[in-house]
């Protein structure tokens, strides 16, 4: 298969980026975020001086490139070719928690610092301008223990996925193989079991963080239990560096996924009767809808049985013209979802369904813009048995998410960027505002509260405790 992850989700009409939820700490309000350890100490100002990259490559345990290095310009790569332009300083690959400290210590306040797991960042966040990337790579163990793992920043989804079918063990997380656990964890983790198993970052118990003032911290509900509520929702690049995640998993169900294609002109209809049915179906069952090429798609995936899921279909009051399934395993199930693992060039956006939105004007929409793809990816069930403000991530109540996708070149991305503009402006007229952090647009205008809604003030309040000189700060940064 040579197409890339998303092309394949437009193909195949399914989608990701998942058990009941686990528990949280009730939420303290906006203005005072909860701690169970002293306040952590701060400097008063910022180190001076460039940054001594002989020092830095002495401690690390990986390679330190500099542009000058041999390779340095595949090292620095991302998965979007539109940031191939980007240079860094330098790129440390790092191997333990000590080497991501040496890079806070000796980076941080002198130079942009950015973490990178799996490069994803559709704003290219992780590939600063003259600043330090900590490549966490080299920190990509999945050590499943019992009904728990430990998977280290660097870890893959595909490597992940892999190792916890061989244990028959299930994580709720996205599709794409490449993406790292980090950025979909600390962003939510929206994916094709969200509904049965909850977000990725609701099975979070634990996680290994270096914070800006260089120390490595175990966090969890009873442990810097303000930062803990952060990171689970708060974004990718806020608070500190993460090294390592502790996971509460489930056992690995048969999953049978299914794919219904719908007669041109139906989009709209389609989609009405769509937002009606998924909030009647049980949370066993995930679905999302793209709207692709004047036409529509329903795909998804459900925990149980063929017979059990045709019993659901059968609740969806519209026709397809054709309608597949099939029962697999978890592994397997995960692998057909994953399509490639080729870079791919595109502008994405997005924005949240809170109440249905009129199917014609969407689908009129999606008509006005070839070649632009709208992934309407299903929430509910387990995702709603959190409060919003029992973590960081404020879209509980949510019926969906909308994944604005369009490919670019290099040439054409200024225009690309400025119709998928028109369409996110669009969506919010018909009623879907808000935003998902993963799909990070750095166009979104207030963007702080589209990703994290009445959450904002407190993720504000955090990042004054943990980082007050701005260490970790970039142009979405809480």
């Amino acid at each position: 298969m040579t197409v890339g992850r998303r092309t394949f989700l437009r193909v195949a009409g399914l989608t990701a980026f998942g058990a009941v939820a686990a528990a949280c700490s009730p939420a303290a309000p906006p203005s005072t975020p909860q701690s169970s350890s002293p306040v952590p100490p701060s400097t008063s100002s910022k180190p001076s001086g460039p940054p001594d990259w002989k020092a830095l490559r002495d401690k690390l345990s990986g390679d330190l490139v500099l542009p000058s290095d041999d390779g340095f310009g595949t090292v620095k790569r991302v998965f979007n070719p539109l940031f191939d332009g980007r240079t860094p300083a330098a790129v440390a690959k790092c191997e333990k928690p000590e080497d991501v400290q040496a890079c806070v210590d000796l980076a941080g306040g002198r130079v942009p610092i950015a973490a990178r797991s799996g490069g994803h960042s559709y704003a290219g966040y992780s590939t600063p301008d003259g600043g330090l990337i900590v490549d966490v790579g080299g920190m990509s163990t999945v050590d499943v223990q019992g009904e728990q793992v430990v998977i280290g920043a660097g870890a893959k989804l595909g490597a992940v996925y892999s190792a916890l079918a061989e244990a028959g063990r299930c994580l709720p997380a996205g599709s794409c193989p490449t993406v790292g656990i980090a950025g979909l964890t600390l962003g939510g983790g929206i994916g094709v079991l969200t509904r049965k198993y909850g977000l990725t970052c609701d099975r979070l118990k634990s996680a290994q963080v270096v914070t800006p003032d260089g120390k490595l911290r175990t966090v969890s509900a009873a442990s810097d239990s303000d930062l803990f509520w952060a990171l689970r929702g708060g974004g990718g690049g806020n608070f500190g560096i993460v090294t390592s995640f502790t996971f509460n998993t489930a056992e690995a169900p048969s999953i049978t996924v299914f794919s219904l294609r719908f007669p041109s002109g139906s989009t709209g209809d389609v989609l009405d009767e769509w937002q009606r049915w998924l909030p009647t179906t049980p949370p066993e069952l995930w679905s999302n809808l793209v709207v692709s090429n004047g036409s529509c798609r329903i795909g998804g995936a459900f925990v149980g049985s063929s017979t059990e899921l045709s019993s659901v279909l059968d609740g969806l009051d519209v026709s397809p013209s054709s309608r597949t399934m099939k029962t697999l395993g978890y592994g397997a199930a995960m692998k057909y979802f994953s399509g490639s693992s080729e870079r791919q060039t595109f502008v994405a956006s997005s924005r949240i369904i809170t109440k249905p939105v009129d199917g014609a004007k969407v689908a009129d929409l999606a008509s006005g813009h070839k070649g632009m793809d709208l992934l309407i990816d299903g929430l509910g069930g387990a995702v709603a048995d959190i409060s919003p403000t029992g973590t960081a991530f404020w879209h509980r109540k949510a019926l969906a998410s909308i994944q604005v996708y369009s490919p670019a070149t290099a040439a054409n991305q200024t225009s690309v960027r400025s119709a998928v503009s028109t369409v996110v402006t669009e969506l919010a007229g018909a009623g879907a505002g808000g935003g998902y952090v993963n799909y990070i647009d750095p166009d979104l205008t207030d963007w702080k509260t589209a990703y994290y809604g009445n959450n904002t003030a407190r993720l504000d309040q955090v990042a004054k405790v943990y980082d007050p000189n701005g260490v970790f700060k970039f142009a979405q940064g809480v």
